[in-house]
C-alpha cells in the first residue's frame, strides 16, 4: 500500500478489546475504510473504565504502531468515544422568572442553558447537555421565542461521567505520546450512525449488548431522552457457563457454539447432553437455563430503563446491536420479555461502507462504535507536529492540522489535565457552540412552523374557492329552476 497522506483516526476503548480504525470520509458521506487494528483489553479496561493505566497506554502504543504501518504514514491525533460504567444522566430544570407579560428573546435562552451548564455535581463532570423543551406557562414548547409569558422553565437531560475517567484516560494518551482530536461520547456517536431518522423521530430504543456492560439509549422526537449504561454484558452470560464446571474459554466457545437467547419449552430434550471436550459433557436443559436466565436479567434491567412516559409511544421499537446482538434468536427473547414487537438488529451503520478488511465486511454489530466515531470525525489526522502533511483530497485545508482551540467535548492535548483557567475557557467555548447550535435549531423550528402553517392556509383557500364555487353553481341552477316554473 502506498503512503496514504489523509485520513481519520479514531480510537474506541471497550471492555473486551480497544479499536483503532482509519478512514476517509466522502462528500456524500459513505467511508472508506483503510486500516484496523485491536488490542486485547480484559487485563486494563473494566466496565468500560480504565484501570490498569500502564496496560492500557501500551495498548494504545501498540494500535498507533499498526496503524501506521498500514498506512505508511505518520498518525498526528486520534478521535476517542468515551463510554462507561459511570456515564449516566441526570435530569434538570431551571426556572426564569420574568415580569409581566415578558416576550421571550435568544438571550433569555441562552442565559437558562448557561446556568444549567454551571451546575455542579461531586466528582462528576457535565459531558453534555442535551435540551429536552422549554415549558411556557402551561404549555411545553420547542422554540418559545417570541412568546408572551411571566415564567419560563427549561428542561435538560445532563450527560454525566466521572472526573477519574478523564484524569485516568488523559495518562494513558499521554504516556502513549498520542494527541486527543476530540473526544465524543461514543453511545451518541454510534446511534448517529445505526439509527434512521424515522426511529428518532417516532421514539426508540437502542440497546448495545457489549462485552460487561449494555448501554440504553431511548429517543423521542429526534432528542435523546435517556442514557443509561447497565453493568452486565456477555461475559457475565460466559462467567455463568463456566460456573458448570469449566474454564472460561471452553465457556466462551460453548455460548459461541450453542447459545440461545430464547428456547420453547417443547424444543428442550430432557435428558439431551453438549460436549466441552473429550469425554467432558454437560445437560443441555441445565446450560440453556442458565444462558436464559442470565439473558432474561439483562432484558429486565433494559426495560427498567425506558422511562414509563415513552414506553407506549415507541413506533421505532427496539434496536439491538453489539457482539451480543448476533446470538441466536436474540429478537424472540426481546419480544417475549419486553412485550414490544417490532425489534430491529442493526448489524452495521447506515452509511455506505467500503472495504477489504474482513472485520469489517463481517456486518456483524461489533465495528458499529468504531465506524460511530469514524464518522464523526472532520480533521485530517496525518502527519506528525515537525512534518505536517499540506493540502490535497477531502482536507483542502493547508493550516497546521492540530487543533486550535480548546476542543468542547474532552480534554486539550496529549493527556493534559486543564488548569481551572483552561477549563473555564473550554466550557464557555462550548457554551457559546451549543447557543448556536440552539439558535439555528429554534429558527429551522420557526421556518417550520411558518411552512406548515402556509401550507394550511394555501388548503383553506383551496377549499373555500371549490365550496364558493358549489354555492355559486346552486344558485345559479336554482334561478334557472325558479325561471322556468315562472314562464
Amino acid at each position: 500500500m502506498p503512503q496514504i497522506k489523509d485520513f481519520i483516526v479514531a480510537i474506541e476503548l471497550g471492555s473486551a478489546k480497544i479499536t483503532g480504525i482509519a478512514g476517509k470520509k466522502n462528500a456524500d458521506g459513505s467511508l472508506n475504510v483503510l486500516a484496523i487494528a485491536e488490542e486485547d483489553s480484559s487485563s486494563c479496561i473494566r466496565k468500560g473504565m480504565v484501570y490498569n493505566l500502564d496496560k492500557t497506554s501500551q495498548c494504545l502504543t501498540n494500535i498507533l504502531k499498526k496503524l501506521r504501518q498500514a498506512l505508511k504514514s505518520e498518525i498526528a491525533m486520534v478521535y476517542v468515544g468515551a463510554s462507561g460504567q459511570s456515564i449516566h444522566c441526570v435530569k434538570n430544570v431551571i426556572v426564569k422568572e420574568l415580569s409581566e407579560d415578558t416576550i421571550i428573546t435568544q438571550d433569555m435562552i441562552n442565559d437558562i442553558m448557561d446556568s444549567n451548564r454551571a451546575m455542579v455535581y461531586p466528582e462528576m463532570e457535565i459531558l453534555d447537555a442535551i435540551t429536552q423543551e422549554y415549558r411556557v406557562g402551561a404549555q411545553l414548547q420547542a422554540d418559545p421565542i417570541g412568546i408572551q409569558t411571566k415564567r419560563l422553565e427549561g428542561n435538560f437531560l445532563n450527560i454525566l461521567q466521572r472526573k477519574s475517567y478523564y484524569r485516568n484516560l488523559n495518562q494513558c494518551f499521554d504516556k502513549a505520546g498520542i494527541e486527543i482530536a476530540e473526544m465524543y461520547l461514543a453511545p451518541m456517536a454510534m446511534a448517529e450512525s445505526v439509527l434512521t431518522e424515522n426511529e428518532m423521530r417516532g421514539g426508540c430504543v437502542l440497546v448495545d449488548l457489549g462485552a460487561e456492560t449494555t448501554t440504553v439509549q431511548v429517543y423521542y422526537k429526534n432528542i435523546l431522552r435517556h442514557l443509561a449504561v447497565i453493568p452486565l454484558g456477555g461475559n457475565n452470560i460466559t462467567k455463568d457457563i463456566a460456573s458448570l464446571s469449566m474454564e472460561e474459554e471452553e465457556a466462551e466457545r460453548m455460548k459461541l457454539e450453542y447459545g440461545c437467547a430464547y428456547t420453547d419449552i417443547e424444543d428442550i430434550e430432557e435428558n439431551g447432553r453438549y460436549k466441552v471436550k473429550d469425554d467432558l459433557t454437560i445437560s443441555s436443559k441445565i446450560f440453556i437455563e442458565c444462558v436464559e436466565a442470565r439473558l432474561q436479567e439483562i432484558i429486565e434491567n433494559v426495560l427498567m430503563q425506558i422511562p414509563q412516559e415513552y414506553r407506549n409511544r415507541l413506533l421505532g421499537g427496539i434496536i439491538l446491536t453489539g457482539g451480543g446482538s448476533n446470538m441466536k434468536d436474540i429478537k424472540k427473547a426481546f419480544r417475549n420479555h419486553t412485550k414490544i414487537d417490532k425489534i430491529r438488529i442493526a448489524n452495521t451503520v447506515k452509511q455506505t461502507v467500503t472495504s477489504n478488511i474482513p472485520e469489517i465486511n463481517a456486518q456483524d454489530g461489533t465495528m458499529n462504535t468504531a465506524l460511530g466515531l469514524l464518522a464523526k470525525g472532520d480533521m485530517n489526522c496525518a502527519g506528525t507536529p515537525a512534518n505536517r502533511p499540506g493540502p490535497g483530497g477531502l482536507f483542502d485545508n493547508p493550516e497546521p492540522v492540530r487543533p486550535q482551540e480548546p476542543r468542547a467535548e474532552g480534554p486539550k492535548g496529549p493527556g493534559v489535565i486543564e488548569s481551572p483557567e483552561e477549563r473555564a475557557a473550554r466550557l464557555e467555548e462550548k457554551a457559546r457552540r451549543e447557543r448556536e447550535q440552539e439558535e439555528a435549531r429554534l429558527a429551522e423550528e420557526r421556518i417550520r412552523r411558518r411552512i406548515e402553517e402556509e401550507e394550511k392556509e394555501d388548503d383553506k383557500k383551496e377549499k373555500g374557492g371549490l365550496f364558493n364555487k358549489a354555492i355559486s353553481g346552486l344558485k345559479n341552477w336554482t334561478k334557472k329552476i325558479v325561471s322556468e316554473d315562472e314562464e
